[in-house]
């Protein structure tokens, strides 16, 4: 094994690598389109394409869209569910949220296990983790064989209160594996150890309906890794960022469910990091979807759980994650047109296969990447650095047949009109992440990536009020490329209801020290070591009286000089910031403690390229060529720029095009771009110029 690292992305449409070679410093791009019918060859392929061999190396990063997507898609397995008695309904009850209370047409969550394979045991914990009914075994067995004959490939345990007292669920977990050997068995204590029975069972159901996909792409992924002679070490990146070994990610997978979007947040951390930016928006357009994530004061905001699938039906996954808020458009999001003749652009996308119309591979459905080459946006001759040339007939004749013609427009007008709306539609991904969470986006820089961002960077900015973006270098790859600045990290979280004024801080030490030792003792374990251990407190925190709590980041120091005022203090200004108010004097209560145990390993150093002078030198100036701007009213003879070629220093007003191998950045009439020492595309959008 030689120092190489390298790290994969698997998006809809495109797989993305990042190689980097500790030794040398040397860093290497890959790009290919996804083959869903066998995910590793587009690996493979995205690894060949870059001349990298993955023999020579040491570690194997990957971050997958596999989880979520069997979730969203509805295509688990076949799943049981062993829940305490009397508790059978808990997971179609829910919460009897009803947020939009006059929609005659409302519906709520369609739980992933229909109730015919719910299962009731009997047994009974309290809450505080007291045996109030024994298991009984002899019961248990006879379930399981109920559930064997039913074809179950995967069974959820959720018993109540076990994230106080787990020996019940162990219990269950070892007959169960026991009677169904073939079955994949997951109990809800191994993923979370704190309160909430609606939101645990929720949890357990969704890792044990995606385990055995995810489980066996794993395990081919790992096998097909070993067939390349790789003899290094393979994990995974989690919703936080952080990275775990693929043998705790095949049976923890809803720890991976944001593992692409998560890797990209990371990265634009490190790049806010180099830059001395404490305030950023990560914000990330595939092929399928485009997500926002927030940097605030140089970290990634967090959340302690995660709605998938949108509010009104949602299912909650109670798991640490980056907080993301994500929507169904991409760059090939297919337009159409619904009732009344109104436009929509998303969310079915048409992916790799056939993917957009001009892509030329059987596609028929105007796309938003259609609508670009239309506009002149993309060079038909120069898509992927030429690698994969672009259909303008075909492109042209989507839009007219399908949108134009339909609403008596010019096609120039319909594609014009795919890209405002797509822009709209993206704009909601940064505001769910920045204005519903009580925070000014126009007060943030936006930090741009993903294959297809570049090219919408400035209008989605524009609709927000966002006056600086930033296109980092390479930015097609740029998901892949956050995962080789991931850490090892392990999150942990125990329920502990304690009243402020009176909480006993020796309980508190001793819950902390016992999560921070399990988190030490994790990544000492770990193959990859780290140069570092850091360890970082939470607190869940709320109003006497309130349901919900808010997470508090707290300094060990707090608890060391039992400080109640300082705690308070810093609960009252999180609410302040997440709602818009506070109650200074109002009691507060802990709900659950926090702890996140971070093994930090060596990082990639900056990128720098060379200085110029403002004016870019002649070579990076390719052609010029007609690109339609509706700013300007219609077509522009617009310089094209060859990114590669451009110097720190160099400065370039729009309209403009920057092409690079995986990537277009549209500047926008009235844009000034900027290019700093690392190569970024610094964008004074609008009138910020």
């Amino acid at each position: 094994m030689g120092n190489l690292r390298v790290a994969v992305d698997i998006g809809g449409t495109f797989t993305d690598m990042a190689a980097f070679d500790e030794a040398s410093g040397k860093l290497v791009f890959g790009k290919a389109l996804s083959t869903h019918d066998a995910l590793a060859r587009g690996i493979q392929d995205s690894v060949d394409g870059a001349d990298v061999k993955i023999d020579e190396a040491y570690l194997f990063l990957h971050g997958t869209t596999i989880a979520i997507n069997t979730l969203l898609e509805r295509t688990g397995a076949k799943t049981a569910l062993l829940i305490t008695e009397g508790f059978r309904d808990i997971y179609e009850i829910g919460r009897i949220n009803r947020p939009d209370a006059y929609n005659l047409f409302f519906g709520k969550h369609e739980p992933l296990i229909a109730r015919s394979w719910r299962h009731e045991v009997k047994e009974r914990m309290k809450a505080d983790g007291s045996v109030h009914r024994e298991l009984d075994e002899t019961h248990l067995r006879e379930l399981s064989r109920v559930i064997k004959a039913q074809g179950a490939e995967a069974v959820a345990i959720l018993l109540l209160h076990s994230y106080r007292n787990p020996a019940h669920e162990r219990r269950v977990e070892e007959i169960v594996r026991e009677e169904i050997p073939s079955a994949f068995v997951s109990s809800s204590h191994r993923l979370s150890q704190e309160y909430r029975e609606f939101e645990r069972v929720s949890t357990v159901a969704a890792n044990a309906y995606v385990g055995p996909r995810v489980e066996k792409y794993l395990g081919e992924l790992d096998r097909h890794l070993r067939d390349k002679n790789f003899k290094g070490d393979f994990y995974v990146v989690q919703s936080t960022g952080g990275l775990f070994p693929v043998s705790e990610a095949r049976n923890e997978c809803v720890r991976m469910l944001e593992s692409g979007p998560a890797a990209g947040v990371i990265g634009t951390q490190a790049i806010c990091a180099q830059l001395g930016l404490k305030d950023a928006i990560a914000f990330d357009m595939g092929g399928t979807t485009a997500k926002a994530g927030v940097i605030s004061d140089g970290r990634p905001l967090t959340a302690g759980s995660a709605l998938i699938g949108g509010y009104e039906r949602a299912l909650p996954i109670q798991i640490p994650m980056i907080d993301i808020f994500e929507v169904g458009t991409g760059g090939g999001s297919i337009a159409r047109l619904v009732e009344g003749n109104a436009m929509r652009v998303g969310p079915q996308s048409a992916g790799s296969s056939p993917g957009p119309a001009c892509y030329g591979k059987g596609g028929t459905e105007p796309t938003v990447t259609d609508a670009n080459l239309v506009l002149g946006r993309l060079d038909a001759k120069h898509f992927l650095g030429g690698e994969m040339p672009l259909d303008v007939a075909a492109a042209e004749r989507a839009i007219r047949d399908r949108i134009a013609a339909k609403l008596k427009l010019d096609p120039l007008e319909a594609a014009e009109g795919i890209l405002r709306i797509a822009a709209t539609a993206m704009s909601y991904a940064v505001k769910g992440v920045t204005t519903e969470r009580g925070l000014d986006a126009g007060k943030f820089t936006m930090v741009v990536y993903g294959g297809a961002g570049p090219l919408h960077a400035s209008a989605v900015a524009r609709e927000i009020g966002i006056r600086r973006v930033l296109i980092p270098f390479s930015p097609g790859h740029f998901s892949a490329y956050g995962m080789l600045f991931s850490d090892l990290r392990r999150d942990y979280v125990r329920s502990c209801f304690q009243k402020l004024a009176s909480a006993p801080f020796a309980l508190f030490e001793g819950l902390y020290r016992e999560m921070e030792d399990e988190g030490r003792a994790s990544i000492a374990n770990s193959a990859v070591k780290p140069q570092s251990v850091q360890v970082t407190r939470f607190a869940d925190m709320r109003y006497i009286g309130q349901e919900h709590a808010v997470t508090v980041e707290l300094d060990r120091g707090l608890f060391e000089r039992e400080d109640r005022d300082a705690i308070k203090s810093a609960f009252d200004a999180v609410h302040q910031l997440r709602y818009g108010t506070n109650a200074p004097r109002e009691k507060a209560e802990l709900v659950s403690l926090r702890a996140t145990v971070t093994g930090q390993v060596e990082k990639p150093p900056p990128i720098r390229i060379a200085a110029g002078q403002a004016e870019p030198p002649a070579a990076a100036l390719r052609t010029r060529r007609p690109v339609y701007f509706r700013e300007a009213g219609g077509f522009v003879e617009t310089p094209i720029y060859v990114r590669t070629a451009l110097l720190a220093g160099n400065r370039v007003a729009g309209p403009a095009l920057i092409e690079e191998h995986a990537s277009t950045t549209v500047l926008l009439p009235g844009d000034v771009m900027i290019v700093d020492p690392a190569g970024n595309l610094d964008i004074a959008v609008g009138s910020r110029a």
